[in-house]
């Protein structure tokens, strides 16, 4: 198949086994509606990007080439590029197409107006078909409250579970794009879509020698020091990095103590070299505080978090705070295997309850945000954190 080639679309199969997202088989009929509860949750990842990233050649690949993978796909934007889209989007009287095509590489595929819950409860009743969601961002989106919607909806949550956000940026234009000042001092929308980022795709790297790149990456990880970077042309991504992230969850302490630990990793690289601070007019920057007391008042840190989501400020100071993601493993008591699993979006936070066996017992917290200079001593005297159990801070 060429790439200017519009997939050919299949009729879908009544029956067959289902394969669940973590490759179980069900022996449920494809097309039946099927009850809450009676399938593995389906993980849904955000995809976005400023205009011009290289989402749309990523979705397009994905909808056409074989990758032994079954992922529905809702698109939403238009462009004179995407030939699926345009073969979706007029029907006879000129309205949309909000129907779910099944594509001859097991993949379904919806164009959309906007990322409403809708489409996500319209695409459940094919439940079966698929394994993994894919749904795209416009480029000037902001994708928190997205992600919020599916993170933290009970309704919602029953069905499927944020997996994670991935982000797009074009290695030739990025840099200018993060210096863009808006004219109320907000963030700017590429600043935010770097910030909210589990995985962040350098796109087009064939359009800038070796030095711009190494400047482009740098700028991200002085954003966000949590996200694992790569680097490609074409948005060829191998989807296994950027499927089953799990960068929301709550259970494995495991897996949460090493995406912290990245952020340590990416902060030792900045200390061998100087930083040109391209995005220093954003002031949005990664910290990571650790601490290790034998016994630690969740309780405390709670009301910290709150005072720092809630009322934008931060505790025991009159400076003013903007936290775009949070991310916490915490030990209670040191002789204890019970750990506290903290992620936080914005002005939402979850804490859960797990236990761990082979972890450290250091407690760690992650904040990606704004007005972030100082915070770790302003911690450490709120929640009563002597100087012997203090640690590395980035």
């Amino acid at each position: 198949m060429d790439d200017g080639d519009i997939p050919v679309l299949v009729e879908a199969d009544d029956a067959g086994e289902i394969m669940t997202a973590h490759g179980g088989l069900n022996a449920s009929r494809a097309d039946q509606t099927l009850p809450l509860g009676s399938l593995e949750k389906i993980p849904i990842t955000i995809v976005t990007g400023f205009l011009g990233s290289g989402k749309t050649t990523l979705l397009n690949y994905i909808l056409t080439e074989k990758h032994e993978k079954r992922i529905a796909v809702i698109l939403n934007e238009f462009g004179e590029s995407n030939d699926i889209e345009k073969s979706m989007s007029i029907s006879q009287d000129g309205s949309l197409y909000e129907e779910w095509l099944e594509l001859n590489n097991g993949c379904l595929c919806c164009t959309v107006k906007d990322s409403g819950v809708s489409a996500i409860e319209n695409l459940m009743k094919k439940r079966g078909k698929f394994d993994y969601i894919l749904l795209e961002t416009t480029g000037l989106a902001d994708p928190a409250p997205i992600a919020s919607m599916f993170w933290l909806d009970d309704e919602l949550g029953a069905d499927i579970y944020l997996d994670g956000i991935i982000t797009l940026v074009d290695a030739k234009h990025i840099v200018r794009h993060i210096d863009e000042r808006k004219p109320d001092g907000s963030l700017n929308e590429v600043v935010k879509q770097i910030a909210m980022a589990d995985r962040i795709v350098v796109n087009k790297t064939d359009l800038v020698n070796e030095y711009e790149l190494a400047e482009v990456v740098e700028d991200i990880r002085e954003i966000n020091a949590v996200a694992q970077v790569i680097q490609t042309q074409r948005a060829n991504v191998p989807l296994d990095e950027i499927l089953d992230l799990r960068a929301y969850d709550t259970k494995d302490p495991m897996f949460v103590d090493s995406e912290i630990e990245r952020a340590d990793h990416v902060h030792d690289e900045h200390c061998t070299h100087d930083a040109h601070h391209h995005h220093l007019d954003q002031s949005v920057q990664t910290i990571c505080i650790k601490f290790n007391p034998p016994q630690l008042d969740i309780s405390k840190v709670e009301a910290w978090i709150q005072q720092l989501l809630w009322e934008k400020q931060v505790p025991l100071a009159e400076s003013q705070v903007q936290v775009i993601r949070l991310k916490g493993i915490l030990t209670p008591d040191m002789a204890d295997p019970k750990r506290i699993i903290v992620q936080g979006v914005h002005e939402l936070y979850d804490m859960q309850e797990t236990f761990a066996q082979d972890t450290s017992a250091v407690s760690k917290i992650v904040l990606i945000g704004k007005g972030l200079e100082g915070l770790e001593a302003t911690f450490y005297e709120w929640v009563g954190i002597q100087e012997a159990y203090r640690m590395c801070i980035l």
